[in-house]
């Protein structure tokens, strides 16, 4: 009776699975659902180095959208609120209107002198990356920069974006034809995309499953087979009769 019952269980589970991977109905759900908080993975550590190494605004966003992985530009804004301090805030302009907007937030950074010929940055997470700082990275004027970091250092530095310098609609446009254009040449890092912005190809780690060993009752995970191994098994399944 026992044997009996475990064996309909076993019928019962496999017919759930084949029903399941025959829907293709109205209701079915894609693998990458579009959800308004869906957050796009970014790598700070090449968020911070772009900045480092920006010959300028223009310069650091295009590296920054080449950096982010989903379907929206990023805008920025550089602001320089004293002789030295500056910070720059990534946005998504959502309503186009060039303004960076609290909800619009994706992260800022904030350069700031330290002492001679020394300053440091911290980068900040905001909305969907809210909770993320980065360490106080210290830089120095001997280390190898581009020009938007390297001229704070200048004996006669002045101060540039007291009127901040914001990404406009035309240059969203642009930004957005140029990076298209790069993730083409780079077919191995981007692969198709959903609307989400997550990769369904592209390069990817190679993953092999697991050996899931069998447990005491004979059950493997993964499907496709139940009861004993068919190889090196010493004792044959009985017939069950009703």
């Amino acid at each position: 009776m026992f044997k009996l019952k475990l064996l309909a269980a076993a019928l019962a589970v496999m017919v759930v699975g084949a029903n399941a991977g025959c829907d293709s109905g109205p209701e079915k759900v894609e693998r990458w659902a579009t959800t308004e908080n869906t957050a796009v993975k970014i790598d700070w550590d090449k968020v911070n180095e772009a900045y480092k190494q920006a010959s300028g605004p223009e310069d650091l966003e295009k590296r920054i959208n080449e950096i982010y992985e989903g379907d929206e530009v990023i805008s920025i804004a550089v602001a320089d609120q004293d002789n030295k301090t500056q910070v720059v805030t990534g946005f998504f302009d959502k309503n186009a209107d060039g303004k960076v907007e609290e909800s619009e937030k994706i992260f800022t950074i904030k350069r700031e002198p330290t002492g001679e010929g020394a300053a440091q940055i911290q980068t900040t997470g905001y909305g969907p990356y809210y909770g993320y700082h980065s360490p106080l990275l210290s830089i120095a004027s001997g280390m190898l920069l581009g020009s938007m970091m390297s001229s704070m250092f200048m004996p006669h530095y002045v101060p540039v974006y007291t009127q901040p310098y914001v990404t406009s609609g035309t240059r969203v446009s642009n930004l957005h034809s140029e990076r298209s254009s790069f993730r083409a040449s780079n077919p191995e890092r981007f692969g198709p995309r959903s609307q989400s912005g997550r990769s369904y190809g592209g390069s990817k780690p190679s993953m092999k499953s697991p050996s899931v060993r069998p447990s005491s009752g004979g059950f493997r995970r993964g499907g496709g087979s139940f009861g004993l191994r068919r190889a090196g098994r010493a004792v044959r399944p009985e017939r069950l009769t009703a």
